[in-house]
Parts: C-alpha cells; structure tokens; sequence
C-alpha cells in the first residue's frame, strides 16, 4: 500500500521501503524520482530553479529526521526513512530480479565505477549499463545524455549533489530515454566506501547528521550548524500554516518551545552524549541506550529512551527488589539499588541518563516539561485521581523534577502533576526549565 503525505507543497511517498521500491519499478511511463530532506527544503527556499524541478518530480521521497520531524509537527507520521542510502540495495536488487540495468552518473572520477564494482559483489545478477562521474561541461550534457541512451539503460541515478543534479534531470529529462531516472546525492560516497555511514545505533535514534558533521566539519558546518536550526524554523511555520481538523493535543507555543529548546540542546551537548555512550560500552556489556515502554498522553504507549545506566537484566530482576523500594506508593524507587552499574550511578546523579529524551521531545512522545511518564504497570494499579496525570504529554522535567524527585512519595507527586495541569503555561514551563538546572547540580533525589 503506497499513499502520500503533503510537506512543504510536495506529496511525499508514505510507505515502507519496500512498497517504495516496487512503486517506482512499476508506475507507467518515465518517472523522475527526488529525494527530500532538511537541507533540500532549505535549498528549494531560496533557490526557484531546484524548487520548480522538485515539483516537477514524479515521485518525492522523505529524507532523514528531519522531515518526519516536521510530519510530526503538524501531528501526522511518515511510516519510513526513504533515504537513498537505505533504498539502494533493494532498489539493485529489484532491478536484478527484474532484469533491468542501471547507470551511474556523477561524484568525482572514479567513485562510481568503485560504486558500481561494489553493488555488482553485493547483488548477483545485477547489471550496471555504464558509469561516468560529474566532471563535465554542464554546457555539453548532449554527448552524455547520448552515452547514457546508446547504453540501453533502465534506471539512470544522478550523485551530483542538491540542486544541481535534480535541476540537470529537470532540463534533460525530455531527453533521457530511461523509464526511471533520480537524483542520490551522495551515494556513490557511501557505496564506494569513500564515506562511511554512521553506525547503526545512532542512526536509530536519527543521529546521523551528527556523525557526518564529526567526520566532515568544514564541509557539512553550514548544512547541519546553520541549516537545521533554519529547517526547524520553517517547519515550525509549516506547523503554524497547518489546520488540523480537530484541537492540536498540545498547544503550538508549547510545541516551538520543545522544538526549540530540544535542538539547541542536542547539538550543545552532543560531546556529552557521545562521551557518555563510549564511556558505557567500554565499562559494561549490553546496548548503549535502554528502551522502555511508557504510557504518554491520554494512556498511547511509546518507546522511552535512556543512557543504559545498570546491568544486562535488570528488568527480571526488578520483581524481587519491589519490597525494597524506597519510596511510598506504586512507582519504585531504591537508593543503593545493586543493579546500577559504576557508569550508571555518575550519570544518575546528575541526570546524564535522561538526556537520550530529547530526541523523545522532538519525535513528539514528550514534551520538555510535564508529568514523569509511568510504565505500563504502574499505570495498571493507579487510583482513579493519578489517572488525570495523563491528560498532558509526559516531560522530561517539571514540578516534581525540580522538588525533590524520588525523595517525595507517590501521592504528592501526584498533586504537583494536578496542580501543573492547572496552571500550565509558557512561562511557567520556562521557569520551570530554569529551575532544572539547579535541581540537577544538587543532585537531591537523584538515584
């Protein structure tokens, strides 16, 4: 099942990769497929030409975390990541097993015939019709436009870089015999193994434009330092333009701040984040991060993320500390709980292990500032007055973050939840914010 999901005045595909695969195989006619992510919506910003060529595009594709982001800003969701490093493999597998061959146009001489030798190990059957890189007169594209058809080619894909490859396929795509054409940017880098991707772990939690900002600063300072803020700013206006049919879940000066404040965070304290994951992976064995289901706004289970601050199977043994816990009421708390690894205790007492939440906030589960998300069973055993702590989305921090956490019982947790429910507001979560980072340097009820 293919459908599509309107963004920045595109209609982005909104399927899973391998429907995105076959949709492109099997549309009839030629078809100029895009590729769309955070720096082409700047780039179609301020430059006509690109963003004429994108709209003359058949088929637009979501890019990175950037466009689910701003999906979710206007409370709807891409099922995917259709980035063309992702799609490559199963679109050269399907062109295999159907029997089509592909050229590869652009990067720099060399790269993609050491593309085209890889994809051709990595996929048996497949047939690469040609390749030539990007270097050549603009001006003269006739005599590879005639290379590319005397070829017989099926698929043709185009890594000279946004915009110029798309506005290329946009002036010649009259020209190009090929029933399917598109733009891959850098591809051919990563097929090549010119550039390595960022490992699996950080692209899970949609890090990666982190990781190729650590390996190529200079060239990728502008893209990610200035272009993600200016992203998120015209997603924010994208969100504003946006009229949902029904009441927004959370208020849109809430949502900018979140947003906001989220992404100043993660890019601020990205050293941290990345000491902290090495630091645990060289102390102890297991994941990086813990994932753990919560309940959220109005009872929607989510995925929680955290630094993984004790041992491999720590869940299990839960059950048979419940009796130790200190603190009253169904949420269990214990001081020198033995589960807690060396790494863990540090990164607890100044509440390093909650800052993998961010990227919660900015996926939408959370907000910055609300009630602590539950587990499932604990939420399962709530008397009917704690049921109302869930009628707002779940914080990292808030009234009873910056009181004293795990030092005040179940019951006046509770309270404090109802009393920021009502009063809730802007500047009140700003000052809560600020009062956060006063709770964290003195560590009270932090375990």
């Amino acid at each position: 099942m293919t459908s599509t999901l309107s963004l920045f005045g595109l209609p982005l595909l909104n399927t899973d990769r391998p429907a995105a695969v076959r949709h492109l195989f099997d549309r009839a006619g030629q078809t100029t497929a895009a590729f769309l992510n955070a720096h082409c919506v700047n780039t179609a910003a301020r430059d006509p030409m690109y963003r004429r060529a994108l709209r003359a595009a058949d088929v637009v594709l979501p890019d990175g975390a950037g466009v689910s982001l701003a999906a979710k800003l206007t409370g709807r969701k891409l099922r995917e990541n259709l980035n063309g490093t992702d799609l490559c493999l199963p679109l050269c597998q399907e062109a295999a097993r159907r029997g089509k061959s592909i050229y590869l146009l652009g990067a720099a001489p060399g790269v993609a015939d050491e593309a085209a030798a890889n994809l051709i190990h990595k996929v048996p059957g497949l047939r690469i019709a040609g390749t030539r890189d990007g270097f050549f007169d603009q001006n003269r594209s006739e005599a590879v436009i005639a290379e590319i058809n005397d070829s017989g080619a099926d698929v043709v894909m185009v890594a000279m870089g946004v915009p110029l490859q798309d506005v290329w396929l946009y002036q010649h795509r009259k020209s190009l015999k090929a029933p399917l054409v598109m733009g891959v940017g850098a591809l051919f880098d990563f097929a090549a193994g010119r550039v390595t991707r960022a490992p699996a772990a950080l692209r899970r939690v949609k890090l990666e434009w982190l990781w190729r900002l650590a390996i190529e600063p200079r060239r990728m300072f502008k893209r990610y330092v200035l272009g993600n803020p200016a992203f998120v700013a015209r997603a924010l206006m994208q969100a504003g333009q946006y009229r949902r049919q029904s009441a927004p879940a959370m208020p849109l000066s809430k949502r900018v701040l979140d947003v906001t404040v989220a992404s100043a965070s993660v890019l601020a304290l990205s050293p941290i984040l990345a000491g902290t994951a090495l630091a645990i992976k060289a102390t102890s064995r297991g994941p990086v991060f813990y994932r753990q289901e919560r309940v959220g706004y109005r009872g929607e289970s989510f995925t929680m993320l955290k630094f993984r601050s004790m041992s491999q199977g720590a869940d299990a043994a839960r059950a048979q500390l419940l009796a130790q816990s200190d603190r009253d009421g169904v949420c269990f708390k214990m001081r020198d709980d033995p589960r807690i690894t060396r790494v863990g205790r540090f990164i607890r007492r100044y509440s390093i292990d909650e800052l993998p939440q961010l990227l919660n906030v900015l996926k939408g589960d959370m907000s910055l500032v609300g009630p602590r998300p539950a587990l499932p069973a604990e939420v399962a055993v709530y008397p009917t007055g704690a049921l109302r702590r869930l009628n707002a989305f779940p914080g990292i921090t808030g009234i009873w973050q910056v009181s004293g956490r795990a030092e005040i019982g179940f019951a006046r947790m509770v309270a404090m939840d109802v009393t920021y429910l009502r009063s809730k507001s802007l500047m009140l979560d700003l000052i809560l914010i600020g009062l956060t980072a006063r709770a964290v340097i003195s560590g009270r009820g932090a375990y």
